[in-house]
């Protein structure tokens, strides 16, 4: 079929699903685009790599002419006037751009509870979550909308929800993909990464965004020369345990399996039991600078008020949403003059010891492995105190805290049917690397 026909057949099964994984589809957007890429294809052009894809958006990602609003109403209505870096590599490369998906509003939860448009669900099981924050990314994915996706991942939300989906989901190398245009929540943890079926369709759309951008002083280049090595070591971090009994019994298979190709090594991150607390130290401190420019006077939603004081007041208040503004006061305490040095400077300490502590550890093994995270897919509503949910991304945060590329796949199901992910790290800026062992690792978990 052409690719006209692909996109309509693409959307109308969008229209038709329960999982509430988008907020809106760029029907006229992705229309015309798909004919211009047909006229391409048409003349013989066989250069686009992504040529006819549809590529779903997490709702913090801006398209020009399109609301961005990372699934709050404190965004109201707002229209973005330029592209994110990756929308114009996406697009260079023939992919059609189909619309945003649902997210936990402002990329501040771990199952994409917290949305102004309303949960989203998982497609394996309409009653449980599928991760956060980029849940409708994931559940995009996982439910056969879409082949690709892609997500932010701050402190685990691409691999948390790849692992809840039973999908692959990749956060690269901080820097690795250009920033500009996401919508920021922690600009020093955030990056953009995708989703997708398998390893293979991963590394086709990565190295679409990967690379260096002028727009973003924060982006890099990565090694894409793929590390021979005659056996790959994967360390096991002895800290990285309190996965409940059924996701820890799938990792042990999953690791026995692989000792009989990769060496497995025992390697230690003391400082890792920090990194939650640090995460919601330095995370929220970055938040309440980022989200002051949501006042209501410059762009999206503003309250009726009397006075500009008020203005301020009544609008953020009734913009933001409870998570969001619980993450907004404790990133503004720690900030505050009598608790900087007390908070903040010492959660950035942390941080670098933490790094210091993997580069140590990669000294020994080439990649870390873990479970991606301690339990499967919860029910909808079945965990209401923050800190728990907080502690959804134990696994995942220290990658985030020490810029490293990671990946989650799936390694099979538990006993209850739902899907567990395997969790791969490796050495910054060695995507390649990562991604290239990452495809020998799901080979061999093949059929489970």
């Amino acid at each position: 079929m052409s690719v006209k026909e692909n996109i309509r057949a693409c959307i109308a099964k969008i229209k038709g699903d329960r999982t509430n994984s988008f907020i809106e589809v760029f029907e006229e957007r992705a229309l015309a685009q798909s004919e211009k890429i047909d006229a391409l294809l048409a003349a013989g052009d066989e250069s686009l790599i992504l040529a006819g894809a549809p590529v779903a958006l997490k709702d913090n990602m801006v398209i020009k002419g399109e609301t961005a609003s990372c699934s709050s109403k404190i965004l109201e209505g707002f229209v973005s006037p330029y592209d994110a870096e990756v929308v114009t590599r996406l697009e260079k490369a023939g992919a059609v751009i189909i619309g945003r998906t649902n997210m936990d509003e402002f990329a501040m939860g771990s199952s994409t509870e917290t949305s102004a448009f309303g949960v989203t669900r998982n497609p394996l099981d309409l009653d449980r979550v599928p991760g956060g924050s980029s849940g409708g990314s994931a559940a995009a994915v996982a439910g056969g909308l879409v082949p690709y996706s892609l997500g932010s991942d701050t402190g685990g939300s691409i691999r948390q929800p790849a692992s809840f989906c039973g999908i692959c989901g990749m956060k690269p190398t901080y820097g690795a993909v250009s920033r500009y245009g996401l919508i920021a929540f922690a600009s020093s943890l955030d990056q953009i990464g995708p989703f997708a079926k398998d390893m293979a369709s991963i590394e086709k759309i990565f190295n679409v965004l990967a690379g260096k951008d002028d727009k973003d002083e924060t982006s890099c280049e990565i090694d894409r020369e793929i590390l021979r090595k005659k056996k790959i070591v994967c360390g096991i971090p002895k800290e990285f345990s309190g996965s409940s009994p059924e996701v820890q019994e799938l990792f042990n298979k999953a690791v026995k399996k692989l000792s009989a190709e990769f060496e497995i090594e025992d390697v230690s991150l003391p400082s890792t039991e920090y990194a939650v607390s640090i995460y919601y130290i330095i995370a929220p401190s970055e938040a309440s600078s980022n989200l002051s420019r949501f006042d209501g006077i410059r762009y999206g939603f503003r309250a009726e008020a009397a006075n500009l004081a008020e203005t301020y007041f009544k609008t953020r208040g009734e913009g933001f949403g409870d998570e969001v503004k619980r993450r907004i006061m404790l990133g503004a305490f720690a900030l505050s003059s009598g608790y900087y040095d007390a908070y903040y400077m010492k959660a950035l300490k942390v941080r670098r010891l933490i790094k210091d502590e993997f580069d140590r550890a990669f000294q020994k093994a080439d990649v870390i492995i873990s479970p991606t995270s301690p339990r499967t897919a919860f029910k909808l509503g079945e965990i209401t105190d923050p800190l728990s949910l907080y502690m959804q991304d134990v696994y995942t945060i220290p990658a985030n805290m020490a810029g490293l590329p990671a990946v989650s796949i799936p390694c099979g199901k538990c006993d209850d049917g739902l899907p567990a992910g395997f969790q791969i790290m490796a050495p910054r800026k060695q995507d390649s690397f990562l991604i290239d062992t990452a495809k020998k690792i799901e080979e061999i978990f093949k059929g489970e």
